[in-house]
């Protein structure tokens, strides 16, 4: 068991999550976080996730991309989209914000698949789709911290829910531990499956965010240099 992994993942929520106490990152600098992320996710997709998956031999994985690339679709109708970024603060009728019970759920659910792989792959994918998950979370965790405190509950309440999410990604990769070592029945021979899922999840969410870079289908060069570098990083990642 990794735990090195598990402290890393929580804590690159936390950091990331609760920087936004104390830094005012505007909107403009999230969206470059979130370009660097989207190419990321995607490059690693293409460079290492994606051919490990067809050299497992499993038969019609690409179903299985599809299907992960599908089920994101139907989840961001309970986050409203919050992985790429897009922050919504609901009122109830007399006006006072609603804490966001639907869209913590739709997240949770999101964020235990992606871990789920994390037990069951290769040393270079493994390493690569840790990192894609730490790239992807940092902005998560920054857009959720800000919707959070937007809806108007105290600080220490928006710090609980942020650790509530820190712990679900950790916790989808110790059931795919679990799962493995036969502690919950034996279905480990679904693993490339549910590695496809995640991928078929991060070809959304990566491909939404960079069709998303380009405001008005305008050539804006810093965010061209941030995804070259996102995807640049992911082909020298290991």
């Amino acid at each position: 068991m990794n735990y090195l992994m598990y402290i890393i993942l929580f804590l690159s929520v936390i950091v990331s999550g609760t920087s936004v106490l104390f830094i005012n990152i505007s909107s403009r600098n999230l969206k470059l976080i979130l370009s660097f992320s989207g190419a990321f996710l995607f490059a690693i997709c293409v460079l290492h996730l994606i051919p490990e998956i067809y050299i497992s031999g499993t038969p019609n994985i690409g179903i299985y991309i599809l299907i992960g690339f599908f089920a994101q679709i139907l989840l961001e109708f309970f986050t409203e989209g919050i992985e790429h970024g897009h922050i919504h603060v609901h009122n109830h009728a007399g006006h006072q914000q609603a804490f966001p019970y639907a869209m913590m759920i739709g997240l949770s659910i999101h964020s235990f698949l992606e871990g789920m792989p994390l037990s069951s792959t290769g040393i270079d994918s493994h390493n690569s789709l840790l990192t894609g998950i730490i790239m992807h979370n940092i902005p998560i965790a920054m857009a959720l911290m800000t919707m959070l405190l937007q809806s108007h509950i105290s600080k220490k309440t928006a710090i609980f829910w942020l650790i509530i999410f820190a712990l679900i990604t950790p916790l989808g990769s110790f059931t795919s531990y679990a799962i493995g070592e036969n502690m919950i029945g034996n279905i480990s021979i679904y693993f490339d499956r549910i590695m496809a899922v995640v991928v078929g999840i991060f070809l959304h969410i990566s491909t939404t965010i960079l069709f998303e870079s380009s405001e008005n289908h305008r050539f804006n060069l810093i965010k061209f240099i941030v995804i070259l570098l996102g995807a640049g990083f992911a082909l020298f990642s290991m």
